[in-house]
């Protein structure tokens, strides 16, 4: 044992304190524990390995500690130091610069103060130092000599001093910093005075935070020429002047984030050029002048937020051409003229806040196209007309406020109209009717006397008509009777060879179990049919009846192809074929089905996604659930594509082919376009047609079929799970993807993207820094993954045994003790 070199337990479920012995294994090289609960401290004899080149022990909870003042001084070839989430106190030790080999230093979250030690400057091969997230300060210039050492790191690309007690101004010394920096963070500090002026010789940056510290003036013309900037954080400041007209330049930024500033003039029309911006929020200004069409085409933009300025004018509209737009924030200005009928063209729209205008006018019956509305804010304008009854039929919306308006005519009493509680509408005296939780007086009722008069009109001619129909129904009776006697008794049963241990069942038991094939008893459809819930006699459990639409081209094929499938394939987080059914129906046409245990839970997409009714899954899936479902989902892949007797490709992974049992089990369904694959080139030349959205790039220029493709789509599952967006959601369009949108927010915008609902789950452990962290971590684990399975290149993506590996690792790291489950 004294001879191992390296040790990597990092993302699993370790407790307890670090071993003391592992300071004996003097010849270690690599040690990695990082996400996993140890606790305790470190043990000092790990300061002495001297061969030690990286030291991962970040996301545990190690208790708070100083680290020895000689804690690098028998570190020589240490290169990767990450201590990153834990609870270290105390200043930096200065003899950190005596392992001169480090490559990147991760202290974020923690409780470290003092001084940055200008020592780091010693450490000429260093790239990365992440500090962020502590009690460091800076009060006066020597504070700030760190700087001015750092200038001798020359492969420095990441700095990241976020979330600190830095004060002061930062030096000019910090133009001077490596020609290949990239990352430059430095909000939520105490920093004043100018936009740092030196921070114009840092062109390779692609991210600057300067948010929430006390600086002044204007923002430099010279931005503009930081041309490679994806993400530019300034908000919370006190900049004044205008929006450098240059900012329109930097055609990568897909983050802008200006508000809570003093920043005055006219929103620039250069915006339009950033063709990559995907938020843009210039609120709490006083911009004036009018909204520029040129935003609205920006073919990214999910977020504009220009709220609680003095914009006048009209709402271009140029809006409708907006469809990718999700949120709209322009209350609080000067807006006139009417509401664009376009708006109603951004069908992707969540919400919308245009209160405290001067929008005149009825309210757009368009708006009743915005499928995915949420929130509705048309507040204190000078609207008119009646509400539009299109608003009742959305289902998603559950906030709508028109209040203080000049709205006249009955409320409308369907949808978001029945909940009392979810609508505010004082302040329109010519409103009327609605549910009687609204408190407003009663429509008048019409005579119903003219009605009366004409209710005898058409009879006779109607009665005419229905004695033809009726002889002509009792003909066609008739003959489809004889047709279906004669085709019955030419019917014979083909069905492929399941063994002894698959019962037959016949079309009559199937029509039974399902009373007739009953709409009440449907419980979804694919591609080729439909699926039913039913009871076969004589057994107690459900079944899940698949009855393949024999019109449908490719319908028997896949019938076949299943069946093959299934009949060889045993796993746990496979859907269980129970029989198969060939016959002919009483209609004397071809039938097929397919009989499996039934999945109470339903699919993976009904749990993430809103019903086709407008309502919520039974349950919110936990970031527990969501590991658990995606390590099934894996694993069942693993075994399709490495260990099953005869290797197969799924070829049409997606969640609604992903079903739940009662115990939140994940099992795979619909083999019906499956290929098998030879162990030596595992591939196959027949087409694949799979499913927009999920399937592999390279199938779309008629590659190959591979088990590359289904990683590809079990990596777009991945980030669906944990973004909560369909890869076929609107905003996804003119070049941006699902997996460009993860990309372009990986890894520190993370919380920007993640799923809404997983935040409120991070934000209950927001009171225990460390947990928060940790979910954080575990929701930027899963999301890397899903990055590497969606590469563009197939053999540059991971295999799915790879995957189950990985996924099980972070499982058992991040939730392995159920301390953050949350059952349905």
């Amino acid at each position: 044992m004294t001879a191992l070199s390296v040790i990597s337990l990092s993302e699993n479920f370790l407790q307890g304190s670090i071993p003391e012995e592992l300071g004996l294994l003097l010849g270690m090289s690599y040690l990695g524990l990082g996400a996993n609960s140890l606790s305790g401290g470190v043990p000092p004899m790990l300061f002495n390995l001297s061969s030690l080149s990286s030291l991962g022990l970040e996301l545990n909870h190690l208790k708070k500690a100083v680290l020895p003042s000689d804690f690098g001084s028998h570190l020589p070839n240490l290169q990767h130091l990450g201590l990153d989430s834990n609870h270290f106190e105390g200043p930096i030790p200065a003899s950190l610069a005596n392992a001169s080999s480090l490559v990147d230093i991760g202290l974020s979250d923690n409780y470290f103060n003092g001084k940055v030690p200008t020592y780091v400057g010693n450490l000429h091969d260093l790239t990365s130092l992440n500090l962020q997230s502590n009690n460091l300060e800076a009060t006066d210039r020597a504070s700030w000599e760190f700087i001015d050492s750092l200038t001798n790191c020359s492969k420095l690309q990441t700095i990241a001093l976020s979330i600190n007690k830095l004060g002061g101004v930062v030096p000019n010394s910090i133009g001077n910093l490596s020609s290949e920096l990239q990352i430059l963070y430095l909000g939520t500090n105490r920093l004043s005075g100018m936009f740092p002026s030196g921070i114009a010789n840092l062109r390779t940056l692609i991210a600057l935070s300067l948010e929430n510290n006390q600086y002044f003036g204007a923002i430099p013309d010279w931005i503009g020429n930081l041309a490679n900037l994806q993400a530019l954080y300034l908000e919370g400041n006190s900049f004044t002047g205008p929006i450098p007209l240059s900012i329109g330049n930097i055609s990568k930024l897909s983050y802008l984030y200006l508000q809570d500033n003093k920043i005055d003039g006219l929103i620039p029309p250069s915006l339009g050029n950033m063709k990559n911006l995907l938020r843009l929020n210039v609120s709490n200004n006083s911009l004036q002048g009018s909204v520029p069409a040129e935003i609205f085409s920006l073919p990214s933009l999910i977020s504009c937020q220009l709220s609680f300025n003095k914009l006048d004018g009209i709402l271009p509209p140029q809006i409708g051409n907006a469809k990718q737009l999700m949120e709209l924030h322009l209350s609080s200005n000067d807006l006139s003229g009417e509401i664009p009928q376009t708006l109603g063209n951004c069908r992707g729209l969540e919400i919308v806040e245009l209160a405290q205008n001067s929008l005149v006018e009825t309210i757009p019956v368009s708006l009743g196209n915005l499928e995915s509305l949420k929130v509705l804010n048309l507040s204190r304008n000078y609207l008119s007309g009646p509400i539009p009854k299109s608003l009742g039929g959305l289902k998603l919306l559950n906030q709508i406020d028109l209040s203080y308006n000049h709205l006249v005519g009955e409320v409308p009493t369907k949808g978001v109209f029945l909940n009392a509680s979810a609508l505010v509408l004082e302040g329109n005296s010519g409103l009327c009717g609605g549910v009687s939780d609204l408190h407003i007086p009663s429509c008048s009722i019409p005579s119903s006397e003219s009605l009366r008069r004409r209710r005898s009109l058409g009879v006779k001619t109607i009665s005419a008509v229905a004695i033809t129909i009726i002889s002509l129904v009792l003909i066609l009776i008739i003959l489809s009777f004889l047709y279906r006697k004669n085709k019955l008794k030419q019917a014979s049963m083909i069905l492929p060879s399941f063994g002894a241990k698959f019962p037959s069942v016949t079309y009559r038991e199937l029509s039974e179990a399902t009373d007739r094939f009953s709409p009440s008893n449907l419980i979804g459809r694919g591609r080729y049919g439909s699926v039913y819930k039913a009871k076969l006699h004589g057994e107690t459990n459900l079944v899940a009846v698949k009855v393949f639409d024999m019109e449908t081209r490719g319908a028997n094929r896949s019938f076949v192809a299943e069946c093959e499938a299934l009949r060889s394939l045993r796993h746990r987080n496979l859907v269980p074929i129970l029989t198969a059914c060939s016959s002919i129906d009483s209609g004397g046409n071809d039938f097929k089905a397919l009989v499996y245990e039934f999945m109470p839970n339903g699919s993976l997409d009904s749990l993430l996604h809103l019903e086709e009714d407008g309502t919520h899954a039974p349950c919110y899936l936990t970031l527990t659930q969501r590991l658990s479902i995606a390590l099934d989902i894996a694993n069942a892949l693993e075994y399709l594509h490495h260990s099953s007797q005869r290797p197969i490709v799924h070829s049409d992974l997606k969640p609604s082919n992903i079903l739940l049992s009662d115990d939140m089990t994940a099992r795979i369904s619909d083999f019906g376009l499956a290929r098998f694959f030879d162990n030596a080139s595992i591939t196959s030349t027949r087409a694949v047609k799979g499913t927009i959205g999920y399937i592999a790039p390279e199938y779309a220029s008629g590659g190959q079929v591979m088990a590359s493709g289904d990683v590809y789509s079990f990596g777009i599952i991945l980030l669906e799970m944990f973004t909560g967006r369909r890869p076929t959601d609107d905003m996804f369009k003119d070049g941006l993807s699902i997996v460009r949108f993860v990309e372009a927010g990986f890894p520190y915008g993370v919380p920007k993207i993640v799923d809404a609902r997983l935040l409120e789950e991070i934000d209950d452990f927001g009171v225990h820094k460390e947990s928060a962290a940790m979910v954080m971590g575990c929701v930027q684990s899963v999301l890397r993954i899903g990055l590497s399975c969606t590469c563009q290149l197939p053999n540059e993506r991971m295999n799915m045994r790879e995957v189950a590996m990985k996924l099980q690792a972070i499982r058992e790291s991040y939730v392995g003790d159920g301390s953050l489950q949350v059952d349905c």
